[in-house]
């Protein structure tokens, strides 16, 4: 495992490339696009409802429900494999994730628009801890008030991003849509509700 530590104004995000072993991070992605309970819901964007450009599924705690863009998601239990990763994220992390907000991009059409991961119930400086398993996507990263201060992160079959501090408060991110012909993506993004 690889780790680089790569420091934002006012943010620091952490890369690990070689997370997950490559035979595991496999079999994790197998058992992901076999799930029977993705879910393809409408958000509010803007005043108008519109269906989101990917699939998704909450995992976690009974009582931990999700809400964003005027979707409240209530969470499945956590699948097996879903329990393995999380112990992984927790101990490199050294912190604890109640729920994992995961995200199915079918092919390079499907994407996620800037946002930051700041709602209240994730409390004061959440740390958000995304896994990424099947086709490499472009991450990107903004300042909210500096326009100059921007990143880019490849994101590998198997590495987990971390999100640390200030990041939420003061970054947007986005995973923008591509015109290649891609594989499937799911990204499982590990946070705790309070």
């Amino acid at each position: 495992m690889k780790k680089e530590t790569i420091i934002l104004k006012d943010g620091k995000i952490e890369y690990y490339q070689g997370f997950l072993k490559i035979e595991k991070a496999y079999e994790y992605l197998e058992a992901l696009l076999n799930y029977d309970g993705w879910r393809h819901d409408k958000i509010k964007l803007f005043g108008r409802e519109i269906y989101q450009p990917r699939l998704t599924a909450l995992f976690g705690q009974p009582g931990k429900n999700y809400t964003y863009s005027g979707l409240e998601m209530i969470p499945e239990p956590f699948t097996k494999e879903l329990q393995e990763i999380k112990d992984q994220c927790e101990k490199l992390t050294l912190s604890s994730f109640n729920v994992c907000l995961a995200n199915l991009y079918r092919d390079g059409k499907d994407s996620m628009g800037w946002h930051s991961d700041d709602e209240k119930e994730l409390g004061k400086e959440p740390i958000i801890a995304s896994v990424s398993l099947g086709a490499e996507r472009i991450f990107h990263l903004k300042h909210k008030k500096d326009k100059t201060a921007r990143h880019k992160i490849r994101l590998q079959h198997g590495s987990l991003l971390v999100m640390r501090g200030t990041t939420q408060e003061f970054w947007k991110h986005q995973l923008p849509k591509t015109k290649q012909t891609i594989d499937p993506r799911v990204n499982l993004t590990f946070r705790k509700i309070y």
